[in-house]
């Protein structure tokens, strides 16, 4: 029998069953394309080490080959036989270091802060899956992954630490989801999206009076969001589908008390008589809606191509950084900063090497969501970001397979010029110019799907 009959008759090299990888957090960086912390277009993540990171999210919502469909298009789950799960790691590392600029406030000092994103570059992902088979039309799925958000955190002493010094700001969801198969082409999915939130910033106040060395204020909580997700996939024929994607926006309203520490007499008296001393911080932060389309078609037994466009609606989010401006005069402890909406594009193929092995590549675009540029804020050292995705995957069996992906988002330079309304000496936050140089975020990835 030749390489060809032999191929044609590999039962995952049907056109309906092709085996795949998919890849935020984002993405961002999340993901998408965002992110020095690995989210799309602001702070979602389209990487949970799933093999969508070795096509770079292209054909996100139209792949549906595997369980993580769950997550990405509730109502790609018809496409899948019996029951099926699948467990997803991944180990980022991000190369997201300042560098401080002519024009930074002398008093501030050189400690550029390290490895801002993580714990010296490097944090983990990933996500677990799973999708019942009620009837071969109605199907049940639950996805669990945290695709929100990143850890960052500076060395105390930085020359930026009067504007951040740390701040996590995570989302993980819990997606109990539905499918239901209207007719040979048209399905349709929903899930619930329950995300705990976890929220944390801490910033450096200005003590003026260096004996004192640095005061600090802290928020700290915890809180639960509600969204929706809706999917619908429509087969044109046997090798080729269109997904559309609608998440809804989820608001995290974060709040809780000022908690001040080591401040000196001056500053604690002049917080006093603001009211500011013993207040409530209150930070809403909406969790974007994102709309996507995404296609899927396999040209031979060989190839697939994949495709994506999305928009996601960042000009809400909301985000606001705490901290004192003029610790003299101290009239707010927050600041809000603008975002604006992102869009998103992927394109990607797969490639049947062999009977066993699959071969992922993918390459994806994502628009920066904070308005000046390559200006950014140091509290999120991320913007407009380009991915490169490459991964394989191996069918062990019938029933099981298993892969790895990798993924290098781009963010380039991102620049810091941040103004202070009175000098440090006087209890300014100060000036801090400089940049964050060649920005990058490296996704390594293993998976593995089981049908049962």
């Amino acid at each position: 029998m030749s390489f060809q009959q032999r191929f044609k008759s590999f039962p995952a090299l049907s056109r309906s069953e092709v085996p795949v990888r998919y890849c935020v957090l984002c993405a961002l960086g999340a993901t998408v394309l965002a992110s020095g912390q690995a989210c799309a277009g602001g702070m979602l993540a389209y990487e949970v080490g799933t093999a969508d990171v070795g096509l770079a999210s292209a054909g996100y919502g139209a792949r549906a080959q595997d369980a993580s469909t769950v997550f990405t298009n509730p109502a790609g789950m018809t496409r899948l036989q019996g029951t099926q799960a699948l467990a997803s790691g991944q180990l980022l590392w991000a190369n997201t270091r300042y560098s401080i600029g002519t024009g930074t406030s002398p008093l501030l000092g050189n400690d550029n802060g390290g490895y801002a994103v993580g714990s010296g570059g490097w944090f983990p992902g990933g996500g677990a899956f799973f999708s019942y088979s009620v009837s071969p039309d109605l199907k049940l799925g639950f996805a669990l992954a945290g695709n929100f958000g990143a850890p960052l955190k500076y060395d105390n002493d930085w020359a930026g630490r009067y504007y951040v010094q740390s701040t996590t700001m995570l989302g993980v969801s819990l997606l109990p989801s539905i499918a239901f198969k209207v007719n040979d082409r048209l399905s349709l999915g929903a899930g619930l999206n329950a995300m705990y939130g976890m929220y944390t910033n801490q910033v450096a106040i200005n003590n003026v009076a260096p004996i004192f060395g640095d005061g600090r204020l802290k928020l700290d909580d915890r809180t639960w969001g509600w969204g929706a997700n809706l999917g619908l996939l429509y087969e044109i024929d046997e090798g080729t589908r269109i997904g559309l994607t609608w998440n809804s926006q989820v608001n995290l309203d974060f709040k809780g008390p000022a908690k001040f520490s080591n401040l000196s007499p001056r500053v604690a008296t002049a917080l006093d008589s603001a009211g500011l001393l013993n207040s409530t911080i209150k930070v809403g932060i909406k969790v974007p809606q994102q709309v996507m389309a995404s296609v899927f078609t396999q040209l031979d037994p060989q190839w697939a191509l994949l495709g994506s466009v999305g928009w996601q609606q960042w000009s809400k989010f909301g985000a606001i950084n705490i901290g004192v401006e003029d610790s003299s005069h101290p009239v707010s402890l927050t600041t809000d900063i603008p975002f604006k909406d992102t869009w998103h594009v992927a394109t990607g193929a797969q490639y049947r090497l062999s009977e066993p092995w699959l071969l992922n590549f993918g390459v994806a675009y994502d628009s920066g969501f904070q308005p000046d540029g390559s200006t950014v804020s140091p509290l999120m050292p991320l913007n407009s970001a380009w991915r490169f995705g490459l991964g394989g995957q191996q069918q062990l069996s019938k029933t099981a397979v298993w892969g790895l992906a990798a993924e290098y988002i781009y963010g380039g330079t991102l620049k810091t010029d941040l103004q202070s309304s009175a000098p440090v000496a006087l209890g300014g936050r100060g000036n801090l110019i400089g940049s964050y140089d060649n920005t990058g975020t490296l996704v390594m990835s293993v998976y593995g799907n089981w049908k049962f």
